[in-house]
């Protein structure tokens, strides 16, 4: 409740439900037991395998940039610890979420499990490529810096959709933007912050070190 209201609404995000959503889970469910005691500082945790669970201020302003209503179709790419996929699950009809490392997308469906989150969908792969066999997606969510967004993923989005990603150099600093499609093949993009995210790997992605 105090992460919410000072790090969270106290910065600017306004969205009830992904205020609500974001009190209602536990982010310690979702950190290394080591790290317990640091879940609700406004910063990202390492979880193991080079990758971080994102910073809960980021979390919030993602999702509160999807402009989600409840009905949705989304695509995660990046699933990570599974906590944003978790806050996903609480704001619309159903998740599919993508991790391109096995043993942090089988921990984080066995995590997802536990809360009988029975609308999110773990799957391994690379998540570049999107998920095509659930799409078109009404909104796309990228927890992860590419060098531009994937076509792919502005493929899989539906007429109308958003997606949010950070775009930019490998290491330091990106802008985060939100890609709304607008028309068959019309985009629309914004950028609403500088972020600073590990990189997205795969094949529309960075290569693989």
């Amino acid at each position: 409740m105090e992460m919410v209201e000072r790090d969270i609404a106290g910065r600017g995000v306004r969205d009830a439900r992904v205020l609500a959503a974001m009190r209602d889970l536990p982010r310690e469910a979702f950190v290394p037991a080591s790290r317990r005691d640091q879940a609700y500082d406004d910063r990202p945790l390492p979880i193991g395998a080079r990758q971080t669970i994102s910073q809960p201020y980021i979390v919030a302003l993602m999702c509160e940039a999807l402009q989600l209503t409840g009905d949705e179709r989304v695509l995660e790419i990046g699933t990570g610890s599974g906590y944003a996929a978790a806050v996903l699950s609480r704001l619309a009809a159903q998740v599919d979420t993508v991790e391109r490392i096995p043993e942090l997308a089988e921990r984080a469906a066995r995590q997802l499990a536990e809360f009988k989150l029975n609308n999110v969908r773990v799957h391994s792969g690379d998540g570049t490529l999107g998920w095509s066999d659930a799409a078109p997606y009404d909104a796309i969510v990228v927890t992860a810096a590419g060098p531009d967004v994937p076509q792919a993923l502005l493929a899989q989005l539906a007429p109308g959709g958003r997606l949010v990603m950070p775009v930019g150099a490998s290491r330091g600093s990106q802008h985060l933007v939100r890609v709304t499609r607008e028309g068959q093949d019309d985009y629309r993009s914004e950028s609403l912050c500088e972020v600073a995210f590990v990189p997205l790997m795969g094949e529309q992605g960075w290569p693989e070190p």
